[in-house]
């Protein structure tokens, strides 16, 4: 059985919460120079049973205090009863049905009551066991390892909180779940550093999109996919360097490449990051598709990833000098903006297209499966900050999804990919979509 009661012994006298004229009853804790305070708010109703005798609800719990012994920051959390029942469980809840299949002890769910009861974390005597253990599971999957029992318990709280992010979005059920990944250890500021999408509010020379787009809607395929067809490398691993935007234009350019070909060939972000730094790229600290275009025209191409050398993720020296380059382009089209049936149009007609997405939420950081729909998303182009790749469209369950393959390797999403939402531009996906003429 989960506690959802705290365990606190001294009464504080009676106090007005939630409407109730209640007793209040209270408990400090002291560690080290850390002090922690438990209150809880409890109304009074009459016995059903016996008459005489009150029985007691509780109204609220609070609790302030640093969460760990080594915690750097203070949280305050409450938590309002909305209903409480002293009736004794029913015997039948706890009734073994012999037809069921024996499993191994401890079976389904060991290890995740905080998904059950997550105020098991916050009420006094509150256990920590699950975040050890999900914590523990975390590190030895990722390879994780840290310079000091100092760092681990830093690493230890950023991932409780975003643990605690994962387990309140999926119960609330929102449409699609999210899941602890390989950055679930990373504070706001280190996840921000992955998305280099840096709009300068230019014109980037592109040429407007050429079709009359209705005239051509009933030829499209209810659903596409452009990795059945062949065209789609495997999901690559940015690192912690801000290249994102090279991985689009990369992924885009080995799919228009392939088009025009039939052979998939991987090209090299790397030399993206180094080369174009004279026409306003940052490497790692960010940049756009179309300065990598003009960069492509100027020297004729782009070489393959085997003969530049593998990815480092960091700024490198651009070393591009005597090979051999390859898809080489004549400029690029922009699909008009904002307008779904453009982009579904360019996207089977040209191929898996460079794009740019609002990323900047934790929904995204640790999206897993289902039609990614966030609500706080923006999509003006200046509120647009991480480059993906999208390859596909389709519909799941009556809703209407792109598929977008993102640079945060395998170990993010569902394999690499998302299903991002169509409706309302949610992030943007078809705000800044650019093909190139190859």
């Amino acid at each position: 059985m989960r506690r959802t009661i705290p365990r606190l012994s001294f009464s504080l006298g009676t106090e007005q919460c939630g409407g109730y004229q209640c007793d209040k009853f209270g408990l400090t804790e002291v560690i080290g120079q850390k002090r922690n305070v438990y209150t809880l708010w409890v109304r009074y109703v009459k016995s059903p049973k016996y008459p005489a005798a009150r029985m007691p609800i509780p109204v609220r719990y609070e609790m302030k205090g640093y969460n760990t012994l080594l915690g750097s920051h203070y949280d305050h959390y409450y938590l309002d009863y909305e209903s409480y029942d002293h009736q004794d469980i029913p015997e039948d809840v706890f009734e073994v049905k012999l037809s069921d299949p024996c499993v191994g002890f401890p079976g389904p769910g060991n290890g995740h009551y905080a998904t059950f009861n997550p105020m098991q974390e916050f009420v006094h005597p509150r256990s920590e066991e699950h975040l050890h253990n999900e914590f523990g599971r975390f590190k030895n999957k990722h390879g994780k390892s840290y310079a000091s029992p100092l760092e681990h318990e830093r690493r230890l709280n950023v991932f409780r909180q975003n643990l605690r992010f994962i387990h309140s979005h999926n119960r609330a059920n929102r449409g699609f779940t999210v899941a602890v990944n390989h950055l679930a250890d990373r504070t706001e500021e280190e996840l921000k550093a992955l998305r280099g999408f840096r709009s300068s509010g230019t014109y980037n020379g592109g040429q407007p999109f050429p079709y009359d787009t209705p005239k051509h809607m009933a030829d499209l395929p209810d659903s596409w996919d452009w990795r059945i067809s062949g065209a789609v490398t495997p999901v690559k691993d940015q690192s912690v360097c801000g290249s994102c935007w090279s991985f689009g234009t990369i992924g885009h350019i080995e799919g228009a490449y392939f088009r025009k070909t039939q052979k998939l060939v991987r090209f090299s972000q790397q030399a993206l990051i180094d080369c174009s730094w004279g026409y306003g790229n940052n490497g790692c600290d960010g940049g756009e598709d179309f300065r990598a275009y003009q960069w492509m025209m100027e020297v004729g191409g782009v070489p393959m990833e085997d003969e530049y050398g593998g990815y480092l993720g960091q700024d490198g020296y651009c070393h591009v000098q005597n090979m051999t380059l390859y898809a080489p382009i004549t400029g690029w089209v922009n699909v008009t903006s904002g307008d779904p049936d453009a982009f579904k149009l360019a996207l089977f007609k040209h191929g898996p297209l460079s794009i740019a997405i609002d990323a900047g939420h934790k929904s995204f950081s640790f999206y897993s499966n289902g039609v990614y729909y966030e609500p706080e998303c923006k999509n003006k182009m200046d509120e647009l900050d991480h480059a993906v790749l999208a390859v596909g469209y389709g519909q799941l369950n009556g809703e209407d999804y792109w598929l977008i393959k993102n640079s945060w390797s395998n170990y993010w999403g569902n394999d690499g990919y998302a299903l991002m939402a169509v409706k309302d531009n949610n992030c943007g996906l078809t705000t800044d979509a650019t093909y190139v003429l190859m």
